[in-house]
C-alpha cells in the first residue's frame, strides 16, 4: 500500500511524497518548490525518491524538477503532449501507461483542460488518485488551454473511478471553492454541512485535502451537471451536460 505525506509549498500549492510500505521507495508528485520538499523528504525519514511523477506543464508545479533531479538523480515522467515543456523529463506517458513505485502501479489518465497535455496518476490497489490542477475539492482547474467540452470530458473519467477513491488535488481552495458551490447549489443539505466543516478546518490551519470521490460526487457541482436542482437554479433544465458544465464554470470564473 501507498503511504502519502502531503505538505503545503508556496503560498497554496500541495507538495506530496509517497512511500510504496513494500519496498520502500518513494516517489513525489510534482515539484513545486524545492525547499518545502527537500524538508518533507526529511522530515519523513524515507528514502530519497528515485521518481517524480509530473502532472502539467506550469511552473508551480514543475519549478524544482531540475534541481531535485540534480540532488537525487530521479526520474522525471511526465504527459507526453507537454514533454517538450517538462524540464528534464526523461519518459512520456499517454493514457493507459503505467508506471511503478516499488510493488504499487499507477495508471496514466489523460485530463487534459486546465492544459493541453495535464495527466492523472491512478493507483488502483491503493485507491488513490492524484488529479493536481484537473478535479479540486469542490472545484475543477481554470480553463487555460481548452474549451470546457475537454474539461468535461476529464471529469467524466474522473468521475467513473470507483466512489471510494481518495482524491489528491494541487492546491488548497477548498474554502473558496465552497463559496462557490453553494451560489449554484444552495440547497443542497450536504454542501452546507460540507462547507462547515471546511471553515473548522481552516480556523484550525488544517488542511482540507485529501477528499474521496464520493464526497466530490456529492458536493461538487462541476460533477453534479445533472442535478435537477442545479440545473433549475440556473435556468439550464433542458440543457446538455456539458452546457451545464460551461455554464459553471463561466460563473466560477466571474466570481
Amino acid at each position: 500500500m501507498l503511504e502519502v505525506h502531503q505538505f503545503m509549498c508556496r503560498s497554496d500549492n500541495f507538495g506530496v511524497l509517497l512511500r510504496d510500505s513494500q519496498s520502500g521507495t518513494t516517489a513525489l508528485v510534482d515539484a513545486p518548490e524545492e525547499a518545502p520538499i527537500l524538508r518533507a523528504i526529511e522530515a519523513s525519514g524515507w528514502q530519497p525518491p528515485s521518481l517524480l511523477l509530473i502532472t502539467h506543464h506550469h511552473g508551480d508545479h514543475v519549478e524544482a524538477n531540475l534541481a531535485l533531479k540534480q540532488r537525487f538523480g530521479l526520474s522525471i515522467i511526465g504527459p507526453a503532449k507537454e514533454a517538450e515543456k517538462i524540464p528534464g523529463i526523461d519518459r512520456s506517458m499517454r493514457e493507459g501507461d503505467t508506471v511503478r513505485i516499488g510493488s504499487e502501479e499507477a495508471t496514466v489518465i489523460e485530463t487534459p483542460g486546465h492544459t493541453a497535455g495535464h495527466v492523472s496518476y491512478y493507483f488502483r490497489d491503493s485507491g488513490i488518485v492524484f488529479t493536481a490542477d484537473t478535479l479540486f475539492a469542490l472545484g475543477c482547474g481554470r480553463l487555460f488551454e481548452c474549451p470546457p467540452a475537454i474539461m468535461h470530458q476529464s471529469l467524466k473519467k474522473l468521475a467513473a473511478l470507483p466512489p471510494e477513491t481518495v482524491v489528491y488535488c494541487g492546491h488548497e481552495y477548498t474554502a473558496s471553492n465552497a463559496r462557490f458551490a453553494l451560489t449554484v447549489d444552495p440547497i443542497n443539505q450536504a454542501l452546507q454541512d460540507r462547507a462547515r466543516k471546511i471553515e473548522a478546518l481552516v480556523r484550525d490551519g488544517k488542511p482540507t485535502l485529501p477528499t474521496t470521490l464520493a464526497e466530490e460526487l456529492a458536493t461538487n457541482p462541476f460533477l453534479r451537471w445533472g442535478d435537477p436542482a442545479i440545473r433549475q437554479n440556473l435556468n439550464l433544465m433542458d440543457a446538455t451536460d456539458e452546457a451545464v458544465f460551461a455554464e459553471i464554470r463561466k460563473r466560477k470564473d466571474a466570481a
